[in-house]
């Protein structure tokens, strides 16, 4: 959330953002099932390059315990809404005591200048309306992003710095996560999970008693707790992706008090010493937050800003990392307000050249991105009091529109529902002499959701060998009458009762002691039994 505040100057910058090349686009839908990381791309199931051109909603992190402006406007009202302006993503802040008390919010409307308003939601638990919140933009063609936003029911950010709290500690921040990511498992509506947001050290405190990266303190060093909870949601939802923000200030010798500081959660110097490294690649997304002197009068604010000098900044700070094609980056918050000049103006170190300066960087480098907010309350507000469909600053908008980025696949999906979209992305599948050898492979199916006459399904493959699989196909049968109609992870075809999974580009290879995994979505009729006779490379597993 804003109020993100840094306190030192800047340091020595990098060079000037120098745009990424486009990349080609695989077969399929774009957008289509999880998606997952290549260098600085995201990359939907079928290898198409997708970028997250999003909003933020908040809510759920508040005392409300329920996404704004639903006092007033129908939930599904709003998501259309969203859909119609072109963005593609909602970046959904929750607090850990919602997760953890599951309350039934009384911020509702039930009746607006329309008529009736969220009748389907009377009586439900937050998580119980997150879900409806979930199903009706995966309908809608629209992905999720959850955010961990703070501990405690509050507005902005966790004001100790740090992923945890006296009353919700690290351990419970990482069951937290277990719970949420189980709850949307083999949902790829659900991209991925924003770990948490803005660490930071806070005004007046020493580096080492906040947020730090790479120190090796597992009370305060952020990217080990990422890499641990980042491990854990990957471990229950194998598709998702992870995103994981910057700090507020990083060590650097060169800088006058020896400190380089950004905006709250927009300092990624460190990633490029200490990366976050998870069990399972092409997964993690870094994210950055940043804001213009609205917010706070930075040291880059002045008579001499320039779109250059600005570049310079994002460049040092998180720009690198997707311009060296480290990792894909992910702007997670910005915003500005209403005023005419604030989208767009000429004076030096003004709140409208930061804006425009940081729309045309997003631009020109292909990055990723959600606005804040949506929220008709918030000083940045997209829409107005009584969340009207028309956003308040045309202009704005307009500038926003330029950054947008449509998808083609339906996100309550899983993946391409054609075989021949899907096998576009399939590596050759490889013969047994690639590892898999009877007893070999362990191959496990995990039924993470089932509900009349449609389920949700997982299947890890293990390589128990002493030799790597480089290429890889599954064959199992179903034990009733499923039919797959979306999926993920992996290219399906089904014929009758039996099923080929096969490898796609990013996880050909399944090392000894590692493993793989893939989902999918079906429908079934009178049995939904689980499937059996797997078989890797045509050699059974054990």
């Amino acid at each position: 959330m804003r109020i993100g505040l840094a306190l030192a100057a800047i340091g020595a910058a990098l060079g000037a953002a120098v745009a990424l090349p486009p990349a080609a686009g695989a077969a399929g839908a774009v957008g289509s099932g999880y998606w997952h990381t290549s260098g600085s791309r995201i990359l939907d199931s079928a290898g198409n390059t997708v970028r997250i051109a999003g909003i933020n909603w908040y809510g759920f992190e508040t005392p409300d315990a329920v996404a704004h402006g639903l006092w007033s406007a129908d939930y599904k009202a709003v998501i259309d809404d969203m859909r119609n302006l072109g963005y593609n993503t909602i970046r959904i802040p929750f607090s850990n005591q919602m997760v953890e008390t599951d309350p039934v919010p009384s911020n509702l409307g039930y009746y607006g200048n329309g008529g009736p308003i969220n009748t389907d939601l009377k009586g439900l638990t937050s998580l119980q309306i997150l879900d409806k919140i979930v199903a009706y933009a995966g309908q809608d063609g629209l992905r999720i992003i959850l955010d961990d936003h703070r501990s405690e029911a509050g507005n902005s950010a966790e004001q100790n710095g740090l992923w945890y709290t006296s009353a919700y500690p690290a351990s419970a921040w990482l069951a937290d996560w277990d719970t949420m990511a189980k709850r949307y498992a083999g949902n790829p509506t659900v991209i991925g999970f924003d770990l948490r947001n803005e660490p930071h050290t806070p005004a007046y405190t020493a580096y080492a008693a906040g947020a730090t990266w790479g120190s090796g303190d597992p009370a305060t060093d952020w990217r080990l707790a990422a890499q641990a909870a980042g491990d854990r949601v990957i471990a229950d939802d194998p598709g998702a992706l992870v995103f994981v923000e910057g700090i507020s200030n990083y060590p650097d010798a060169t800088v006058s008090g020896g400190y380089s500081t950004d905006w709250w959660g927009g300092n990624l110097d460190g990633a490029a010493a200490y990366p976050v490294t998870l069990t399972s690649a092409g997964h993690v997304v870094y994210s950055a937050h940043d804001y213009g002197p609205h917010e706070y009068a930075q040291t880059w604010f002045n008579s001499g800003t320039t779109p250059a000098s600005l570049a310079v900044v994002w460049d040092k700070h998180w720009g690198y990392l997707a311009e060296q094609g480290i990792a894909p980056v992910w702007v997670g918050e910005f915003g500005t307000p209403n005023a005419a000049t604030d989208a767009a103006d000429s004076t030096a170190g003004s709140q409208g050249q930061w804006f425009s300066s940081l729309v045309g960087y997003i631009k020109a480098n292909s990055l990723s991105w959600t606005y804040w907010a949506l929220n008709g309350e918030d000083p940045y507000a997209l829409l107005d009091n009584g969340y009207d469909p028309t956003p308040v600053s045309a202009a704005k908008q307009s500038a926003l529109d330029t950054i947008e980025f449509p998808l083609t696949g339906s996100g309550s999906t899983g993946g391409p529902s054609s075989s021949a979209s899907a096998s576009a992305s399939a590596s050759a599948s490889a013969s047994p002499s690639s590892g898999a050898g009877s007893g070999s492979c362990k191959a496990t199916y995990t039924l993470s959701s089932e509900w009349a006459g449609g389920f949700n399904g997982v299947v890890d493959i293990k390589n128990t060998g002493a030799t790597s699989v480089n290429g890889w196909s599954l064959a199992f049968t179903f034990g009733g009458d499923q039919k797959i109609t979306n999926f993920y992870s992996a290219a399906i075809t089904q014929s009758g009762a039996k099923v080929t999974a096969a490898n796609l580009a990013y996880n050909s290879a399944i090392a000894p002691a590692a493993d793989v995994s893939f989902g999918f979505q079906g429908t079934w009729t009178s049995s939904d039994a689980a499937p059996s006779g797997f078989a890797l490379n045509g050699v059974p597993c054990s």
